[in-house]
């Protein structure tokens, strides 16, 4: 086992956390302790930055307080007491003080380290309306570049020009803001990011009203995603004055808008809401969104004015383990409100595909391929919700059974109870003769009576199958629906040219997999269908996923072949959507799955069907998909026909998400899998 392959460190994450520290209002030897204690605490959990609220070490809610020396001098003392105590811990520490200036006292923001004070960023934005008076007390930073500050005798780098960098963790970036600056409608925090920041950082006092935790989410949410950046959030909490004003103590992390760790609100405990942010991710969507970079031209590229603070962080590469959900179906929210919105979602996407082609094809019917599988079996239940949408008869849909030589009674049977549920034209048509003959044509053993399955003998049954379409859309003025998915076309597990990797229009070609089935559970949870279509489609979902083309008394298994979907959909979307190493698609789907008793399910997954993979297993079907997806696939889906993108996770379509040659190869994913994971084989 390669030790450093489970640190998070090594696979470009950052772990963060906003502290709550119990505060003593006008006290600062008192917070510096408070704050003290907390980074030891965060230490020993192995957190990487500490986010402190606003004025922390001076308190927020003192008033004309600020102003009286005997607090100034208190604070800078407070300031070198966490310095002294910060030299042998691990954190880099965003404190909040008021620090004199050239005549003008300044809301501040300390970056120390190490036992130094790396810079200090002044607040810009300063409240002077409703219940804050800012401007009484303190002088706003804009404008102030390129300067610098004395504490405790040493000049450290002051203005708002400053990010924070360690020079042997690469992206762990960090740029400072203050409460009001991203209430603003030009927060400071997006220059920072726009000048190379990966971690925004925000001290807050933010006094509660009700309703305003909604807004600093929706704020943080929105900043994480806009600025492409981690926004760690951290706001006053209990032991300021109540005077006039009370305090929650709110802190979050958000990333690329999602929120992955937030605060117990109100508590009464000194607290750390801690989470590990991927800074490695955050650099990859800068990469492929060319926006971002068009927006520091249009910002006249803010790398050039700003100064960036190095400092080493000396990291251990140790396994602290991992503090961030990892969702095994990254397809599949976790949450039942967000699943049901994007199920709803998902699903008309594709009626309204389908029902568009339909229209503008001028066709007279759908003809479907129906299998009794899951991947029919959905493109059949969105289509007929196409033709319901269009004021059209189900009886449009012609959808034809096609056993081979190996097809169940079970499927079949299944199909023929879903075509009659939903009301469609049904026919079947037995492929066996017509794939005997070609068998016997071409000189297969087959055709001589013996019992040979190879490539050619499944390609000639799924080939006859969407011959059999194509020439009866021919026939009877329709237009082929192609079934298969994402997870299908990103394998390479689909029949070129005459066969299943071709179709008029390919409705599930954006839906991976594992997707498919929590959409048909949602169809059967929503009633968008009666109760006799309901029951097959619970059947339909109960069944082992196969292509049925190799006869034999054990059902043809296509996991066992290809890897299970789960996976192989984790795989796809970390590597298609992000662009991550392979080694950290590993380490990702190992603390994802390894143990089927951690972290949440979707909503309505079968406790039968929750299992659990250990790394050797990850390793194996990582390794093998790598080699299909970069290597041996690509010409299926450069030549695929339409179909609409239904996923933020990607589309694989040359005409959108995905380009790439169809002569390339895996040598550099396995090599850097091989360099940088476990060193464990597969």
């Amino acid at each position: 086992m390669n030790p450093a392959f489970r640190s998070l460190h090594r696979h470009g994450m950052v772990r963060v956390a906003a502290a709550t520290p119990l505060a003593t209002v006008g006290d600062p030897a008192v917070n510096a302790e408070a704050a003290i204690g907390i980074a030891r605490t965060a230490h020993d959990a192995g957190v990487d930055l500490v986010v402190y609220p606003e004025l922390n070490l001076s308190s927020y809610a003192i008033d004309d307080l600020h102003l009286q020396a005997a607090l100034q001098r208190a604070t800078r003392e407070a300031v070198a007491a966490v310095v002294a105590a910060s030299a042998d811990l691990r954190p880099v520490l965003l404190v909040g003080a008021a620090l004199e200036r050239g005549g003008r006292l300044y809301n501040c923001a300390l970056a120390i380290a190490r036992g130094r004070v790396l810079g200090v960023v002044p607040k810009t934005f300063l409240p002077n309306y409703r219940e804050y008076y800012e401007k009484r007390w303190f002088a706003s930073g804009a404008g102030l570049t390129g300067l610098t500050i004395t504490i405790d005798g040493a000049e450290v780098p002051f203005g708002t020009d400053l990010i924070f960098a360690a020079d042997d963790l690469p992206d762990f970036i960090v740029h400072a803001e203050i409460c009001e600056d991203y209430w603003a409608p030009t927060p400071p925090s997006t220059q920072g990011a726009l000048a190379g920041a990966l971690i925004c950082a925000n001290l807050s006092a933010s006094n509660v009203v009700i309703g305003k935790s909604r807004e600093r989410m929706m704020l943080s949410a929105a900043q994480s995603a806009r600025a492409m950046c981690a926004y760690v959030y951290s706001a006053a909490g209990p032991g300021e004055s109540t005077t006039d004003l009370a305090w929650d103590g709110q802190g979050s992390v958000h990333e690329l808008g999602e929120l992955l760790a937030t605060s117990e609100r109100f508590a009464h405990e000194p607290g750390l809401t801690i989470a590990d942010v991927d800074t490695g991710r955050l650099v990859q969507e800068r990469l492929r969104n060319g926006t971002f970079n068009d927006a520091a031209a249009v910002a006249g590229h803010p790398e050039t004015r700003f100064r960036r603070v190095a400092f080493r962080h000396e990291p251990d590469f140790a396994d602290v383990g991992l503090k961030r959900e990892i969702r095994r179906f990254p397809f599949v929210p976790n949450t039942p409100d967000k699943l049901d919105e994007d199920r709803y979602e998902a699903f008309n996407i594709q009626v309204e595909g389908i029902a568009k082609r339909l229209v503008a094809a001028r066709a007279q019917r759908l003809v479907i391929g129906v299998s009794g599988g899951l991947d029919s079996t959905h493109a059949l239940i969105v289509a007929a919700k196409a033709l319901d949408r269009l004021g059209r008869p189900r009886s449009d849909i012609l959808g034809i059974t096609m056993p081979g030589f190996a097809t169940s009674e079970g499927t079949k049977g299944n199909a023929w109870k879903l075509m009659r549920a939903l009301g469609i034209t049904a026919e079947e048509i037995d492929i066996r003769p017509a794939a005997t003959r070609m068998l016997e044509d071409m000189g297969h053993p087959f055709g001589r009576g013996e019992p040979v399955y190879d490539v050619t003998f499944e390609n000639v049954q799924a080939g006859l199958r969407t011959d059999y379409l194509f020439r009866i859309a021919n026939q009877r003025d329709g237009l082929v629906v192609g079934t298969g998915d994402l997870s299908e076309l990103a394998l390479g597990w689909c029949t070129y040219g005459v066969g299943d990797q071709m179709s008029h229009y390919a409705v599930n070609a954006g839906v991976p997999k594992t997707l498919i089935q929590f959409l048909i559970r949602w169809a059967i949870g929503t009633d968008q269908y009666d109760r006799e279509t309901d029951a097959v489609l619970e059947a339909i979902l109960g069944q082992e996923i196969s292509p049925e083309l190799v006869p034999g008394e054990e059902l043809q298994s296509t996991e066992s072949k290809i890897g299970p979907y789960p996976l192989n959909d984790f795989f796809a979307h970390y590597l298609i959507r992000h662009g991550l190493a392979p080694s950290k698609v590993a380490f990702l789907a190992w603390h994802a799955w390894h143990d089927a008793a951690a972290g949440r399910w979707p909503l309505g997954y079968p406790e039968s069907a929750r299992t659990a993979y250990d790394l050797a297993t990850i390793m194996h079907w990582l390794e093998l998909f790598l080699i299909r997806f970069f290597q041996t696939s690509q010409f299926k889906r450069s030549a695929i026909p339409n179909g609409p993108k239904v996923s933020a996770g990607g589309a694989l379509s040359p005409r959108g998400d995905w380009r790439a040659p169809s002569d390339g190869t895996a040598a550099a994913w396995l090599a850097e899998l091989k360099a940088n994971g476990p060193g464990i084989g597969g």
